[in-house]
């Protein structure tokens, strides 16, 4: 079903439009400020990666996700204080510059506030609310979206992966729910790559669709992921054309938001894919 949706919801005045549900699919343009990204795209100071989010808006993203703490496999976990220091001036920056909704990758409350407060409209939780519930009374209360991810590491799923994740997904929803949040605010993500194995990863993207039992938009993350080197014997400089496979199947599977690295091939991915999928011209 068609959803009108504000994802800035704040107080303070906004220039953008509404994102409007199941019209097209909507591209997250991913901002790394951390030095180890398991993409090696992290950005090393503010001003870099300013520019790069204002390339990613000139070549089509719809939304630019910020994050200052490796989410990859054994990333050294980073003080609240620093992941601040890292992406509260960049938010602040690109508020002032942009016409299109920001987004904080965090698990952690304390960043997630400084952020909102910098100009954020969106919180991405990598952790799905187990890590702080307290991001979903954040979100409720400043009219904010907020995606919740289903993270399965440090637990072996060896039954069905997508109950697995239909059931983490649904402990996050109730939550924000509970919490204030309308279905139209709140975006799930199946967590590709988080604690799934290859065949999981890709069984997840086939059966994309039954996610929408859950009534929520759908986000989905596969660029440069480990999942396609592995498939396809790459490195990470080397995955544009599966994470373009991964995007198209994964439209036509009822995507709503793809989150990519590579903004301007996926975005001309997620064009002719919509043109299939939904009979775009």
């Amino acid at each position: 079903m068609t959803q009108s949706h504000n994802p800035a919801g704040i107080s303070r005045p906004t220039n953008y439009a509404p994102i409007v549900w199941g019209v097209r699919t909507y591209i997250a343009g991913v901002i790394n400020l951390s030095p180890d990204s398991f993409s090696g795209d992290g950005f090393a100071s503010h001003q870099e990666a300013i520019a790069m989010a204002m390339r990613m808006n000139a070549e089509g993203a719809d939304i630019i996700d910020v994050g200052g703490e490796s989410t990859r496999p054994g990333a050294i976990p980073v003080s609240a204080e620093e992941e601040i220091g890292r992406i509260v001036p960049v938010i602040a920056h690109l508020r002032r510059e942009l016409n299109i909704p920001l987004s904080v990758d965090t698990y952690k409350y304390d960043v997630a506030c400084a952020a909102v407060a910098a100009g954020a409209a969106i919180i991405n939780d990598i952790s799905g609310l187990r890590e702080d519930t307290r991001l979903a009374a954040l979100a409720g209360e400043r009219g904010l979206s907020i995606v919740v991810t289903a993270n399965q590491r440090g637990r072996q799923i060896t039954g069905d992966i997508i109950a697995a994740v239909i059931s983490d997904l649904r402990y996050a929803v109730q939550r924000c729910k509970g919490a204030g949040i309308t279905s139209e605010n709140i975006v799930v993500d199946p967590g590709l790559g988080f604690g799934k194995t290859t065949a999981q990863n890709l069984e997840i993207i086939r059966r994309l669709g039954e996610l929408k039992v859950l009534g929520c938009p759908v986000m989905v993350g596969p660029s440069r992921k480990s999942f396609i080197g592995l498939t396809l014997g790459l490195p990470e400089d080397q995955r544009l054309e599966g994470t373009a496979a991964a995007v198209a199947i994964s439209i036509a599977q009822g995507a709503d938001i793809i989150r990519v690295h590579d903004v301007k091939e996926m975005a001309r991915v997620a064009r002719l894919s919509d043109a299939v999928v939904r009979g775009h011209s």
